[in-house]
């Protein structure tokens, strides 16, 4: 008997600390003695996963330098991405799944709809979803206190167009063809009611679907627009411009930043020429910006190709959250990480400027790229 006691107790005092080893994956916020675990659910295949990708791509080339110089404080930053192939559903059954696993935090989701699936299990709770490429409105409102962009709105890409086509005389008739995925709905929100308090009078709007591209465009080139907003993806994008042209439309055309500057570029070429596309980063071949030459030179070791606007974003999404991170004294917490965040004052990341001190948007800047007549983008 006693033999079996004293086996007993030590079973149970193994079983114990078994336990207790793997508690502190919980309790410290996805943080070890060797790694900061964050988690992202992102399109790797399917809708949207042409922008997703190589945001992906961007992130993890900067963590892989950053793990390769020693990482934070002797800790290695993994990023588990799992695919939701643009379905919000998936996304949530993703996050949950992270979540379950233990995070640090949510980083570099893809789509305002995905965000919006997303948010509900974070949204009582202290994990963050820090930079996610989406562009709806909302997602910077205080519905959605857990969320910090890096990018800017709808509102301020709709604003930038607005703001342009009035230089050139021709914002007061515009036409917009849109998508009908959730996105360019939300791009389409924003714009109907960002553009009419800048002077822009929307005479027509018609829905891109596949099969019936040209029935839109005459639908809207009927109203006698000065310019044109297209809102959707590069392939549907690059049949309307070709469309319109074709109907001898010859004013500005524009594009929002979900359009794909540069697959919008490589999808239509010299006959995209004059068509003008949002981006809400720095031009991704500008090698006399030090963030920009960094990813180069790491894109070409990883033979991942010429970079573009989308790696660029995560590249950069990446280096912001690591400056948070060194910016948090001794073991990263959920909380430290938020306060960390909130304390980034006009951060210089190699030429990139970012702020998140009292806004939970790090960047306001929105420029705009035109396809020139050989097909290649240009500021």
């Amino acid at each position: 008997m006693k033999f079996t006691r004293s086996m007993a107790v030590h079973a149970m005092v193994a079983v114990l600390a078994l336990l207790g080893a793997a508690a502190p994956a919980i309790a410290n916020d996805g943080v070890s003695k060797s790694s900061i675990v964050i988690g992202q659910s992102v399109a790797l295949t399917g809708p949207g996963s042409a922008l997703a990708e190589p945001f992906h791509q961007g992130a993890k080339l900067f963590f892989d330098r950053l793990n390769a110089a020693g990482g934070i404080q002797g800790r290695k930053v993994e990023l588990v991405t799992l695919d939701d192939r643009g379905n919000p559903k998936l996304t949530a059954d993703n996050t949950k799944k992270l979540l379950d696993q233990g995070v640090l935090s949510l980083f570099g989701y893809y789509g305002s709809p995905q965000v919006t699936a997303a948010y509900p299990l974070i949204k009582d709770g202290e994990v963050l979803m820090f930079a996610p490429m989406a562009g709806a409105d909302e997602l910077r409102g205080a519905m959605y206190a857990n969320v910090y962009t890096l990018r800017p709105g709808y509102a301020e890409e709709a604003a930038a167009i607005s703001r342009h086509a009035g230089m050139l005389g021709t914002a007061k008739k515009f036409g917009v063809l849109h998508g009908g995925d959730s996105e360019s709905l939300a791009a389409l929100d924003s714009a109907l009611r960002t553009m009419p308090s800048t002077g822009v009078n929307v005479v027509a709007s018609s829905t891109l679907q596949a099969g019936s591209i040209a029935n839109s465009v005459d639908k809207v080139v009927a109203a006698g627009p000065q310019s044109v907003l297209l809102i959707g993806n590069a392939s549907t994008a690059a049949g309307a411009i070709r469309d319109l042209r074709a109907k001898n439309f010859r004013g500005p055309i524009y594009g929002f930043s979900n359009t794909g500057e540069s697959l919008l570029a490589e999808e239509i070429g010299p006959e995209g020429a004059g068509v003008v596309v949002v981006r809400v980063v720095p031009k991704s071949d500008a090698p006399k910006i030090a963030i920009v030459r960094e990813l180069m030179q790491e894109a070409q070791a990883a033979k991942l190709g010429k970079p573009n606007v989308y790696m660029l974003e995560g590249y950069i999404a990446a280096s912001l959250y690591a400056e948070a991170l060194r910016r948090i004294p001794r073991d990263p917490t959920r909380a430290k990480f938020k306060k960390a965040l909130s304390s980034l004052d006009d951060v210089n990341l190699g030429g990139f400027r970012a702020h998140l001190a009292d806004d939970r948007v790090a960047s306001k800047l929105v420029e705009l790229s035109l396809i020139d007549s050989q097909g290649r983008v240009r500021e």
